[in-house]
């Protein structure tokens, strides 16, 4: 008979793992979202692994409990909750009300109490218990039927540790009853729980085996040899015994749960759905599967498609009538052809006008140019679209995406759905939910539908946030910005990438070539200096030759091994020459693979490289270089160097390289009036150094 499983989550330790696991994050409101996104990305693994049939979530609640009743500085050495975490409490209970998951705090009791407490009591009733917590202090209501989860988030990962009561036995040597006295004996610095002076884990551990117990210590007191540490006993014994106090879980509070209400399903609510979209976790609305994808009603009210040609012109002749329209080209970028065309034609109807029959790629083309010539356009990445339009006047266009980027520029990045939830307050989905990694034409041949209203949710919300974001830039000062000098550039970018940047893919196979065999040379100079065959690249197996087969100095040893960072290795390089030789080997296979490999990778039937050049991605304003990222040709080694000789211009062309040298600094130092900036630049000094000097 399968027993019926509770899981228990202990949800401010859970939130706080995931505060300091995941990198910051925030949505346009600047809202810190990191511990609420990883406390969910940790829930959906346990619930995946556990399929319960019950789940609460407990919280401490800020008050005194009966420790600090007994013991005032209970707790007292723990410093505040960041101000990033704590505005993430709220929004966490938010959450899990929104997915109907149970939700249990009292004053007076901690988490712990409460979690214990059910737990022992779903055990008596013949329920399998897991409970979920980043607090070993729960180790101790581990049994059979009872198993303690450890989660550790590292760079948005997650682990987790198993503990049924033979497990912690096995990791600390102790029964679950016994941790209880271990941690009365050492202490908690993090509970500022005092435990005995001069006993810390080891000797805590090592009387713990030996008597079994806090009271069979006490009993044999007089038999333990290291006189400072049976002084410390004698002496602290009401200590240990407060300490033992503190250190127990209450497992018998009165309180009950609803099992009723506690029910693990139907989290993927409507409330969940737009809160997430709020948030902005678009990784997690992937689970909502039957989930209404917009709320702007009139998108899906308004959509309509044009596949004959006379509808197609009535839809044009329509669009002429309004001062804006909105449109958005549906392409391939793969095939780099033209799937249709989304066009509003009123204030809340969106035409699809599809690539078939005797609708032609070159018709909507100069439809879309004689279009431009009379109204003003609004689109989404307009420099994705420049090889389907009228390219004399930037004027007529307004991209909503790079006016997005100039309100916020500190966002990692910008979409149609992010655009939407802010400047209009309407959720609709994006590519990544609604057509996971295939192609458009892939997606379009499955589902036609599907396709037309993703691209006319791209030229509705085009029109409608165009008129907000345009208000907001001149409410900001950043108008002129947007139409004189941004606009126009994504046009020069767009001229940028056709060009793209003449290679000679004979000489970067060559240059290749020659790095294998540098490669292959250092490969067996290090074996040959080790003495020994391994894998240069496996940082455990390099480790084990370093630090303990050549018994090189300064090497830490950490759970998956010892560490041999580049830092690391700087350092031990006069040490012995197979260091040197590490470092160089690394390099030239990174050369390799990024650069000899990686460009190659890219090289078109032109012989030319075709990168993408970036508008909206840096918080400064700089230009970015994608696929491939032709910003940093490396420049220190001279192996390095030499790949810069593969690039070469156009017959009859020179390349020209113009360095405006710290411009920003010297408009800093303009604005900011900083006499000692502005006599650095007059003496022509190396602003750099003399900050580092001084």
């Amino acid at each position: 008979m399968i027993k019926e499983k509770i899981v228990l989550i202990d949800g401010h330790s859970i939130l706080n793992r995931a505060f300091y696991g995941v990198p910051d994050l925030s949505n346009t409101e600047g809202l810190h979202t990191n511990a609420v996104y990883g406390f969910l990305n940790i829930l959906f693994k346990i619930l995946e692994e556990e399929h319960p049939k019950y789940l609460i979530v407990a919280f401490d609640v800020k008050a005194p409990t009966f420790r600090h009743d007994i013991y005032g500085a209970y707790k007292g050495t723990r410093k505040p909750m960041p101000e990033e975490l704590r505005e993430q409490v709220p929004l966490m209970k938010e959450m899990l009300q929104a997915m109907g998951i149970m939700i249990m705090e009292q004053a007076g009791l901690e988490a712990d109490d409460i979690l214990g407490t059910i737990a022992k009591k779903a055990e008596a009733r013949g329920m399998d218990v897991s409970l979920v917590s980043g607090d070993r202090d729960l180790l101790q209501i581990a049994s059979s039927h009872i198993k303690i989860r450890i989660p550790k988030t590292k760079m948005g990962r997650t682990e987790i540790e198993d503990y049924y009561a033979e497990d912690v036995l096995a990791r600390y040597q102790v029964t679950p009853l016994q941790f209880i006295d271990l941690k009365a004996l050492m202490g908690d610095t993090a509970d500022n729980i005092p435990g005995v002076p001069k006993v810390g884990e080891k000797t805590a551990t090592a009387l713990m085996v030996e008597y079994g117990s806090l009271e069979g210590i006490y009993a044999h007191v007089e038999e333990i040899t290291k006189k400072a540490i049976r002084e410390s006993l004698i002496a602290n014994r009401e200590l240990a015994d407060l300490s033992k106090v503190l250190a127990t879980i209450k497992t018998d509070c009165s309180l009950e749960p609803d099992y009723g209400a506690a029910r693990a399903e139907g989290f993927f609510t409507k409330e969940a759905y737009a809160l997430c979209k709020r948030l902005e976790f678009k990784n997690i609305l992937n689970k909502f599967d039957d989930m209404p994808k917009e709320n702007g009603e009139e998108i899906t009210d308004g959509f309509r498609l044009a596949a004959e040609l006379s509808e197609a012109e009535a839809a044009f002749d329509r669009a002429r009538q309004l001062p804006e329209a909105g449109f958005y080209i549906l392409e391939d970028k793969k095939e780099k052809d033209m799937v249709g065309l989304a066009l509003t034609v009123s204030e809340k109807e969106t035409v699809f006008i599809p690539v078939e029959g005797l609708i032609s790629e070159a018709y909507i083309r100069d439809r879309l140019e004689a279009l431009s010539a009379d109204i003003q356009l609004a689109t989404f990445d307009i420099k994705g679209q420049y090889g389907f339009l009228r390219q004399e006047d930037t004027d007529r266009y307004f991209d909503v995406l790079i006016g997005a980027y100039l309100l916020h520029p500190l966002k990692s990045d910008y979409d149609i759905e992010a655009v939407a939830a802010e400047h209009l307050g309407i959720m609709i989905s994006g590519r990544a939910e609604l057509f996971g990694k295939d192609t458009m034409r892939s997606a379009y041949g499955q589902d036609s539908v599907k396709c037309m209203r993703y691209a006319c949710c791209f030229a509705y919300v085009s029109l409608k946030a165009a008129k907000v974001i345009r208000q907001k830039l001149v409410q900001a000062g950043m108008d002129r910005l947007m139409r004189e000098i941004e606009m126009p550039l994504s046009l020069v970018l767009y001229h940028m990438e056709q060009e793209g940047i003449g290679v000679k893919p004979e000489e970067l196979k060559e240059y290749g070539e020659t790095l294998t065999g540098r490669i292959a040379e250092l490969e067996t100079q290090i074996h040959q200096a080790a003495d020994s065959d391994f894998n240069i690249n496996s940082p455990k197996q390099l480790g084990e030759i370093l630090f303990e087969k050549l018994q090189l100095p300064g090497g830490k040893k950490t759970k998956t091994g010892y560490s041999t960072a580049a830092d690391v290795l700087e350092k031990l390089a006069p040490e012995h020459p197979i260091v040197a030789d590490i470092l160089e080997y690394r390099g030239l296979a990174k050369l390799k693979s990024t650069y000899a490999d990686g460009l190659a990778a890219f090289i078109g039937a032109d012989k030319r490289i075709h990168t993408n050049f970036n508008q909206t991605i840096t918080a400064t304003g700089r230009i970015s270089s994608t696929e491939p990222n032709l910003q940093n040709i490396p420049m220190r080694m001279e192996l390095g160097r030499k790949i810069r000789k593969v690039f070469v211009p156009r017959e009859g062309y020179v390349f020209m390289d113009a360095d405006y040298s710290q411009i920003e600094l010297r408009v800093l130092a303009h604005m900011s009036g900083d006499e000692q900036l502005i006599a650095a630049y007059r003496m022509d000094e190396d602003i750099h150094r003399r900050t580092a000097a001084k």
